[in-house]
């Protein structure tokens, strides 16, 4: 059962005149008399073929994911200010837009150009993602759901998120969503996911530009069949965004296009380029060449310029002085083993000693050279 105009929700809403209806619920716009502003009620109505035990618990689950929702801070995503069980039912407070549907849009105007649906595409897919990232599926993804404004669209009508998905609900046979949008999985009686989300997604982005619905169906099973059988989806006015639709209507849910190459794919289109259009190489910054270095030999560390001076010096006055041999004195060195005497250094091996002693650590000296110091 409808409530009434000026039906006044939880002491506060005072429900004004509906501006939306679907079939699982009405929006209201309403006056919060609390804090003096307007605001959007969706009053969400439970299929009447639901028990009083599954009903209750329904509820509650829509008001813990109509806070949930409320959690997610997104530019895309309708803003939930408050969450009513009343009636035995919830009703979720929203902030009321001034805005026209998608639906309302494609009536008014007729198909959308494909880079204005790309757009509006990218930033519903933006909402998408949000909300997935907070474990909430919305469901129910449609052209009625979508609010343009001039500068924003805005995904609505979460207050059937919380409903499917739950077993009980699918051991009823009851599939809730809008003919037309709902993924082919979920027709089949699978679990929802967020690709469910995006094939509704692609279906409203066709809607958008081919200005009629996928394959002209009116119910879900027949779109299925239309589907499934392999017929390819008629595209005469998608344009640049032909590929995207495509890969997002593909019936199996494991080889439809993810969310973010479909984001990126939407953004390229959007800024009226092609969805396939490769990205651009990344530029490197260039580095300035280095000159060339010709190594001629190992390398030593640099010494100082007087380092080895004094040692040179004492190298050369030593040897300038002629040597003298000195006379052994009387029982001088009996004890050792008298050896041959050695012979007196050449010139050049003078030379040679002191240019080593020179130029070179005295780790690379010759072995002799080290022992006579």
């Amino acid at each position: 059962m409808r409530a009434p105009s000026g039906y006044l929700l939880a002491a506060r809403y005072r429900l004004v005149e509906p501006v939306g209806r679907g079939g699982m619920g009405t929006v209201w716009r309403a006056h919060d008399e609390l804090l003096n502003r307007e605001v959007a009620v969706k009053e969400v109505r439970l299929p009447t073929v639901l028990d009083e035990e599954l009903r209750a618990e329904l509820c509650a689950r829509t008001e813990r994911e109509g806070r949930a929702t409320a959690m997610v801070a997104h530019p895309s995503v309708i803003t939930v200010f408050d969450v009513v069980t009343e009636d035995d039912r919830p009703w979720i407070v929203m902030e009321l837009l001034r805005a026209k549907s998608l639906e309302q849009l494609i009536q008014e105007e007729g198909p959308l150009h494909p880079r204005r649906a790309a757009e509006i595409g990218r930033q519903i897919l933006g909402a998408l993602r949000a909300v997935h990232a907070k474990g909430i599926l919305h469901r129910d993804v449609k052209p009625s759901n979508v609010l343009v404004t001039e500068d924003r669209a805005v995904l609505t009508d979460f207050g059937l998120a919380a409903l499917e998905g739950d077993v009980s609900i699918t051991q009823a046979g009851i599939v809730l969503g809008s003919a037309g949008y709902i993924a082919p999985e979920r027709v089949l009686g699978s679990k929802a996911s967020p690709a469910g989300d995006l094939w509704s997604l692609g279906a409203t982005l066709y809607t958008a530009v081919e200005g009629r619905g996928l394959h002209g169906r009116r119910t879900a099973a027949a779109a299925l069949a239309a589907l499934t059988s392999g017929e390819p989806i008629p595209m005469t006015k998608a344009g640049p965004i032909a590929p995207v639709l495509d890969a997002l209507l593909r019936i199996d849910p494991h080889t439809r296009l993810d969310s973010v190459r479909a984001s990126l794919m939407l953004a390229r289109v959007a800024a009226g380029g092609s969805a396939e259009e490769p990205m651009p190489p990344r530029r490197l910054e260039r580095r300035p060449e280095r000159p060339a270095v010709a190594f001629g030999g190992p390398s030593f560390p640099r010494r100082p310029s007087h380092r080895g001076l004094h040692r040179a010096e004492a190298t050369a006055a030593a040897l300038s002085m002629p040597m003298q041999r000195q006379e052994r004195r009387p029982g001088e060195g009996v004890h050792r083993k008298r050896g041959e005497p050695r012979p007196a250094p050449s010139a050049y091996a003078r030379l040679k000693a002191t240019v080593i002693k020179l130029f070179l650590p005295r780790r690379f000296w010759p072995r002799e050279l080290r022992k006579r110091g």
